[in-house]
């Protein structure tokens, strides 16, 4: 049996995976859907009944009959409801709302600072909640938070720059608010989720690098998101760099791929050189844009640095595709960079079939992997 064809493990598992099947089009009819899970029709129609009544999917005309009865067409109900979601960032966060099928409807840009606590904070994305939702029911929502995630309590662990938030309970916070399904993880595992689910669905196994002021990474296993034991899973951002120095990190040794890779490392750099007047990451992009030697270099030496850092996880893991999103996937020759070195650096077998380009989803692709970790968790009604 192939990974498309397995078998949920449990009713509401199955009901996450027709609604998903339907809302990406790869099932249009109970029998389509019977076929893709290799399942008997009348256990999945039972399944199908119970999500048209709760108002998830509904019955919209008949498909072309191949010999027997004309199938009833399936689709999401977009008047059922929305998934409304939220980035987190350390100046702002990107609020989205989407239909249940997961499809960005509408997002906002608002400022916000973290260091003034949860609270006030959550106040805030709620009142833009409150105002993308006006007149729609809200089924879920999802959270995306920039640090260490324990998604079973909901909150940040061990965060830095994030007074107040450690301990505090994102989820039963804005679940008391809304009544609703929250699910909350943190940036580079949503990122790696929306991008993996856009290109690859449920099947496949992927690393979607988050590379911008700083650098976070998550991996993607048969679909899912894979957190490891600690949840540490796929942080590449603290591997020691061969030939990066002794420049200090934050997490307290030297050395580390963000002190040499990341876009505050080089405006770091571009400063040291004597360009005063950048910045930001963008300044530094720019001027590569231009042809500027120094910031060409220094790109596709970040470039380098983070192909070297991904080649033995490349060799280890082999995905099916590596895609790199954040401001630094915008430079074609960081791009080209980390894939030179990791085609250089790897067993052919492990790059036999390996992708390795920008994300597709680009600067939503947070708010679509919140949509779907919200979707993953909808409580959804199954059949008797």
């Amino acid at each position: 049996m192939t990974p498309e064809t397995e078998r949920p493990s449990s009713d509401e598992d199955l009901s996450r995976r027709i609604v998903h099947l339907v809302a990406a089009g790869e099932a249009r009819s109970r029998s389509e859907l019977a076929a893709a899970l290799g399942l008997a029709p009348s256990t999945v129609g039972l399944r199908v009944q119970a999500l048209i009544d709760a108002g998830v999917l509904h019955e919209r005309g008949d498909g072309t009959s191949r010999g027997g009865r004309r199938p009833r067409l399936l689709g999401i109900d977009e008047a059922a409801g929305v998934v409304l979601t939220a980035d987190l960032g350390g100046g702002h966060a990107r609020v989205g709302v989407h239909s249940l099928s997961g499809a960005l409807l509408d997002t906002r840009s608002i400022p916000v600072v973290l260091a003034d606590g949860p609270e006030p904070t959550l106040a805030a994305i709620g009142d833009v909640f409150d105002e993308l939702a006006r007149g729609t029911r809200i089924r879920a929502i999802g959270v995306s938070l920039p640090g260490p995630v324990d998604i079973d309590a909901g909150t940040v662990t061990q965060p830095s720059r994030m007074p107040g938030w450690p301990g505090f309970r994102v989820t039963d916070h804005l679940r008391e608010r809304y009544g609703v399904t929250v699910a909350v993880d943190n940036d580079a595992n949503l990122a790696a989720l929306g991008e993996h689910r856009a290109q690859l669905g449920t099947t496949g196994h992927s690393i979607t690098v988050k590379a911008g002021t700083a650098i976070g990474s998550g991996i993607i296993v048969d679909g899912a998101v894979h957190r490891g034991a600690t949840a540490a899973a796929g942080d590449i951002t603290h591997t020691r760099i061969d030939g990066s120095g002794d420049i200090p990190c934050s997490c307290g040794n030297t050395g580390c791929l963000e002190t040499v890779a990341s876009g505050a490392s080089l405006v770091r750099q571009m400063r040291e050189r004597g360009w005063t007047e950048v910045s930001t990451t963008a300044d530094v992009l720019a001027l590569a844009r231009d042809a500027e030697p120094e910031a060409t270099s220094l790109v596709r030496t970040a470039g380098t640095h983070l192909g070297q850092a991904l080649s033995g996880v490349v060799n280890f893991f082999n995905p099916h595709a590596v895609f790199l999103t954040g401001s630094m996937s915008a430079s074609e020759p960081f791009i080209a960079a980390v894939r030179s070195r990791v085609y250089e650096a790897c067993h052919p077998l492990a790059t036999q079939r390996l992708r390795i380009e920008a994300a597709r989803t680009r600067a939503d692709a947070i708010l679509f992997g919140a949509a779907r970790w919200a979707l993953d968790n909808l409580e959804l009604p199954t059949a008797p």
